[in-house]
């Protein structure tokens, strides 16, 4: 058995490419082929440096995997991490979760099943799943919950204006499924924020979606790392009134330990977790039960490998899972995510962003929503298929995320 994971008689990796497409935002494809013909695809997609991603797993990834064993999924996965050196890190570990669903989608598919099979088979009939209603004040906000739940939702993110500010995170103007932060250009869009503002109003919108959709509808609120820790507590217990389902990145997620005084603070769940990369980033909010979700982004922290882990250690704490998944990742990543949710015992639920029809052309995909809830469907392997014509049709267009600033100039966390 050679230590390098190459074996002269064993099925081997044949061919790796890198595929960057643009059908309405950008993703990025890895396509890994095996000597036997099997081919398997990873998501690799980091908003607004894609190109950095891609470049490091063309340049850097790639050209290791070349003669390696298809089926030594851990063993490549710790060969990429430990072997590099230079770990961790959102363009390391996105590299990391591309080549990892990759082999996970070839395996499925050598093997005739699908993914959620070989983590141990179903443990539901379909993975809960919410979605985004925004509006740039109340009235809008109300009419894209009912919007929302018309089409079969059964929970719903909720994010809304704040009177004095020109943009607001979560808020879409184009009137289209998707989401889009990241802005086309040569330079990052600006935003306006001011936190004693945002904080005198949100409780006023949850108090009035109350008021219309009445108790049982599980709301949940995006923060987006805004706020410092007495700041987040006081939001919390302004809350409570209103039964959020979960507050999400409330603070800067560099600094986990400030979440011990929210905590103290509130009774509301806390989730928290897409910008985390590794394990270590999880290890004390989940030992000290300072969360109730963890949300990594399968993408960005390593892959399925990876996050199975995380996923085992929050469940020895009771908390529940709920995979980072809006427009800016592949539906490779939401067919991942699908497929351990399903499988998982302590699912709790998954975002669900409708993408354009036209990314959905270009990634062919088994799963689907119905009535709520999510399916990653019966396909060997991860059930996504890329349309490699189409997606050359679009390419790579320059975007960045936006930089959000107080009303002095100073730069805040977007």
């Amino acid at each position: 058995m050679s230590r390098t994971g190459r074996n002269s008689t064993a099925v081997k990796i044949e061919d790796v490419q890198v595929i960057v497409t643009s059908p309405t935002r950008n993703f990025v494809t890895l396509k890994i082929t095996t000597s036997d013909g099997v081919v398997g695809l990873g998501d690799a997609t980091l908003n607004g440096r894609e190109l950095a991603v891609s470049s490091y797993l063309r340049d850097h990834v790639g050209p290791l995997l070349i003669g390696r064993d298809p089926s030594r999924i851990e063993d490549t996965w710790n060969y990429l991490y430990k072997g590099g050196y230079w770990r961790r890190g959102p363009v390391t570990m996105a590299a990391i979760a591309a080549v990892d669903m990759a082999l996970w989608d070839i395996k499925g598919k050598v093997a005739g099943m699908p993914v959620y099979q070989l983590l141990g088979g179903a443990s539901r009939a379909g993975c809960l799943a919410y979605t985004h209603a925004t509006g740039a004040d109340v009235p809008e906000l109300i009419d894209s919950v009912h919007r929302e739940l018309e089409l079969g939702y059964r929970a719903v993110r909720a994010q809304t204006g704040v009177p004095g500010l020109n943009h607001v995170y979560g808020i879409s103007h184009s009137g289209e499924a998707d989401y889009e932060p990241a802005g086309r250009g040569a330079r990052p869009f600006e935003e306006d924020w001011d936190t004693s503002a945002y904080l005198r109003h949100i409780p006023s919108v949850f108090e009035e979606l109350r008021n219309q959709f009445g108790s049982e509808l599980p709301l949940l609120h995006d923060v987006h790392h805004r706020l410092t820790p007495q700041q987040a507590a006081r939001l919390g217990r302004d809350l409570e009134p209103y039964d959020l389902f979960w507050l999400e990145d409330v603070t800067p997620a560099e600094n986990p330990a400030s979440l011990r005084l929210v905590r103290q603070h509130t009774t509301i769940p806390l989730a928290i977790g897409e910008v985390f990369n590794s394990i270590w980033d999880t290890e004390l909010l989940l030992r000290e039960q300072l969360i109730d979700f963890i949300r990594c982004a399968i993408v960005h922290t390593g892959g399925i490998t990876h996050v199975r882990k995380i996923w085992s250690l929050a469940e020895l704490y009771q908390v529940r899972t709920a995979s980072h998944g809006p427009t800016d990742v592949s539906p490779v990543s939401i067919a991942a995510a699908l497929h351990m949710g399903l499988s998982a015992p302590n699912f709790g639920i998954q975002e669900h962003m409708r993408q354009q029809p036209l990314v959905d052309e270009v990634f062919r995909h088994a799963f689907r929503f119905d009535d709520g809830y999510l399916h990653p469907g019966d396909d060997p392997g991860l059930g996504v298929s890329l349309d490699e014509e189409l997606a050359s049709r679009y390419p790579y267009e320059s975007a960045y995320l936006p930089v959000a600033y107080l009303r002095d100039g100073t730069v805040h966390d977007w």
